[in-house]
């Protein structure tokens, strides 16, 4: 156990604390990971995050590691299959917009190369750094965040309202949102 300071949301629990000391906020470049954390964030939606990152393996075993070609190809059989699933969230809705979502995320790699160049220009290809003293003052979501949600929309994404698109900048470090005291704010 570390005496660092470190963000008030994850104090308590071993795993989201090691989520937090090893990947929350950390830029991800990697368009496999950045799609990987777009589907949890997708199935995250109006239920809390440790719920989800408990169920992560299951998630990665059941969507064939996230690999967004193939779950692009799936077909009603593998929906089906995905809904008898309890190691995961049984939304229809939300298995639906996966395979969607993955075809999506194909076209943008298309158009822009990977979806990384997409989504880090938002944000000019670097993290913005904010200047939070307690986690609490974090917004749901930004101009910015409104801006992505709806460019996301337009090509066809689902369940990604802007509150998730902020949810999903802050853990992949798009945005820097870790408490000023945290040991971890200046190491990412």
């Amino acid at each position: 156990m570390t005496n660092k300071h470190k963000c008030g949301w994850c104090i308590g629990d071993d795993l989201y604390e090691a989520y937090h000391d090893e990947e929350w906020g950390v830029p991800v470049f990697d368009d496999a990971s950045l799609f990987e954390f777009l589907i949890l964030e997708t199935f995250q939606a109006g239920l809390s995050w440790i719920t989800i990152l408990r169920k992560r393996e299951n998630f990665r075993k059941a969507f064939d590691n996230f690999d967004y070609k193939k779950i692009a190809k799936y077909d009603q059989k593998k929906i089906d299959q995905l809904l008898k699933d309890a190691g995961i969230i049984r939304n229809k809705l939300k298995v639906k917009a996966t395979i969607s979502n993955a075809k999506a995320f194909m076209e943008i790699q298309k158009e822009f190369g990977s979806f990384s160049k997409y989504i880090w220009g938002f944000v000019d290809g670097k993290p913005i750094k904010n200047k939070l003293k307690n986690y609490k003052d974090a917004p749901a979501n930004t101009p910015l965040s409104d801006a992505l949600s709806k460019d996301l929309k337009k090509r066809g994404f689902k369940f990604v309202g802007s509150t998730v698109v902020y949810a999903h900048m802050q853990a992949t470090g798009m945005v820097n949102d870790h408490e000023l005291g945290c040991f971890r704010y200046s190491e990412v």
